[in-house]
């Protein structure tokens, strides 16, 4: 199984990244170039990325599961700022640069919201956007399957499809399916083979370049995005490890992307990352209800 989670990059770049995934017993991960919130970026250490390289290679980490996923602060579907909807693209093909040259060449990417905007119109900003964005890039852009809150788009799988149908390179183009945000959006994930067959009639199997595994705080069509702990949301343990391990999916890469667990320890809030004990329960097939205890213990002298 290919599995990963979301792993820092702020530390020895590329290669803390790979080290903090092996850490957590990852076989794949993901990560921000830099903070996605903000446009402040470190310069790329050579000698960084060949550490990392040569890292993955001892411990079986494909660059080919490797993602990046795009930051936060790009708005493709909204250009009624023109300045700012430039400066999305600029800056969205200035991080891609930077994964190209780390070796990386996928990318996680919200469509966008449409804002005060309709869905058309947001949507064909999207495509526009997009066009110029992989303009002679030798690259994979994952459009990921959003919650539905705010003017989100790409709630749907038909909005989803109108802009992989639209785009002019449509083999530089991927969907990645959030297992939290297609239950917020609606989607009964408890009956996951007919959603699978709903993606392939619109879409397609082939076009599913990630999945993000992650379980839910929230009721079906709640849209509302806020991520929990594998079994201990309302997707529920079962329903989550029928799609690690369903057949159609077997060469897709799942990454985590659950919340840090919160402990106070000699009067000291931390928090502590989950990923390593819910990769265990994962490969074990089991869900083990101390999952926070355990992670509580593993860290509490770290």
């Amino acid at each position: 199984m290919i599995l990963g989670c979301h792993v820092s990059f702020s530390e020895n770049g590329l290669y803390g990244s790979a080290k903090s995934a092996h850490e957590y017993l990852a076989n794949a991960f993901m990560f921000y170039t830099g903070a996605p919130q903000n446009t402040i970026r470190k310069s790329l250490k050579e000698e960084d990325i060949l550490n990392a390289h040569e890292f993955m290679k001892t411990h079986q980490i494909s660059l080919e599961h490797v993602i990046c996923h795009a930051p936060y602060i790009i708005n493709l579907a909204n250009k009624t700022n023109l300045d700012k909807w430039n400066f999305s693209i600029t800056f969205l093909r200035q991080e891609i640069l930077r994964c190209l040259k780390m070796g990386v060449k996928k990318m996680v990417l919200h469509p966008g919201s449409a804002l005060a905007l309709s869905r058309f119109e947001a949507l064909d900003n999207i495509v526009e956007a997009l066009n110029q964005v992989m303009d002679g890039l030798d690259f994979t852009l994952l459009l990921e399957t959003m919650a539905g809150k705010g003017s989100e788009c790409g709630c749907t799988l038909e909005e989803v499809k109108y802009i992989l149908d639209s785009v002019l390179e449509k083999n530089k183009f991927q969907v990645c399916i959030d297992t939290c945000h297609l239950n917020d959006a609606g989607y009964d994930l408890n009956d996951f083979d007919s959603f699978l067959d709903l993606f392939d009639q619109l879409i397609g199997i082939s076009k599913i370049g990630c999945v993000h595994l992650n379980d839910s705080k929230n009721v079906l069509a709640s849209h509302k995005d806020r991520h929990e702990n594998l079994g201990f949301g309302t997707i529920s343990f079962e329903t989550l490890l029928k799609i690690c391990y369903h057949e159609k999916l077997k060469e897709v890469p799942k990454i985590l992307e659950t919340p840090f667990v919160g402990y106070s320890i000699n009067d000291k809030k931390r928090i502590y990352p989950p990923y390593r004990f819910e990769i265990e329960m994962i490969r074990k097939r089991q869900f083990d209800p101390d999952l926070y205890i355990k992670i509580r213990e593993y860290y509490k002298n770290a």
